[in-house]
């Protein structure tokens, strides 16, 4: 018996969205912060969000596989406890750019960094607030075939090309005419 995935959960307001909600192509990416091949798709991201503009929305789902990178569980709930100050997007990039440097003290020091209520962020990260959602969006992404970092998908499909400009670009543009 073979299991077939089931198709990619819808993007909502729970997700951690750029983009407009009503680009013509929606890429999705399962990842771990702890992750090196996902800290170098990271700048490739960036280039392709910024090549489509607002044609692309980009959405960030957390995969953290703590087996491989021990850190990533924390990391996810602080971004999470960033988010919940509206801080998602700042601390994502700032722990991309310092995977190496991931233990609490790190993201404490990122937090103050950013301006962070540090107070509410201790608070979220010590009660454990994220750390089911997190969970629950891991198998949420087991489900859909996801099965490592990262993983992308465009317009609900998944991308198996190469995580390289050239060809995350041509996978979207021939999205946008599908």
């Amino acid at each position: 018996m073979s299991l077939t995935a089931r198709p990619l959960p819808p993007v909502t307001e729970a997700d951690h969205s750029l983009g407009p909600q009503d680009a013509p192509v929606t890429m999705v990416e399962y990842g771990d912060l702890e992750c090196q091949l996902c800290g170098e798709a990271h700048p490739v991201v960036e280039r392709v969000r910024a090549h489509f503009g607002d044609r692309l929305r980009f959405v960030f789902r957390h995969f953290p596989i703590p087996s491989a990178h021990p850190h990533a569980q924390l990391a996810a709930e602080a971004s999470e406890a960033a988010a919940a100050q509206g801080a998602f997007w700042p601390l994502f990039h700032k722990l991309y750019e310092n995977q190496q440097h991931l233990e609490r003290a790190d993201l404490d020091r990122y937090a103050g960094e950013l301006g962070l209520d540090l107070a509410a962020f201790d608070a979220a990260l010590a009660d454990g607030r994220y750390t089911q959602p997190i969970k629950d969006g891991f198998r949420a992404g087991l489900r859909a075939g996801v099965n490592g970092t990262p993983t992308f998908f465009i317009n609900g499909q998944r991308y198996a090309g190469e995580r390289d400009f050239a060809a995350m670009t041509a996978a979207i543009e021939q999205a946008m005419v599908s």
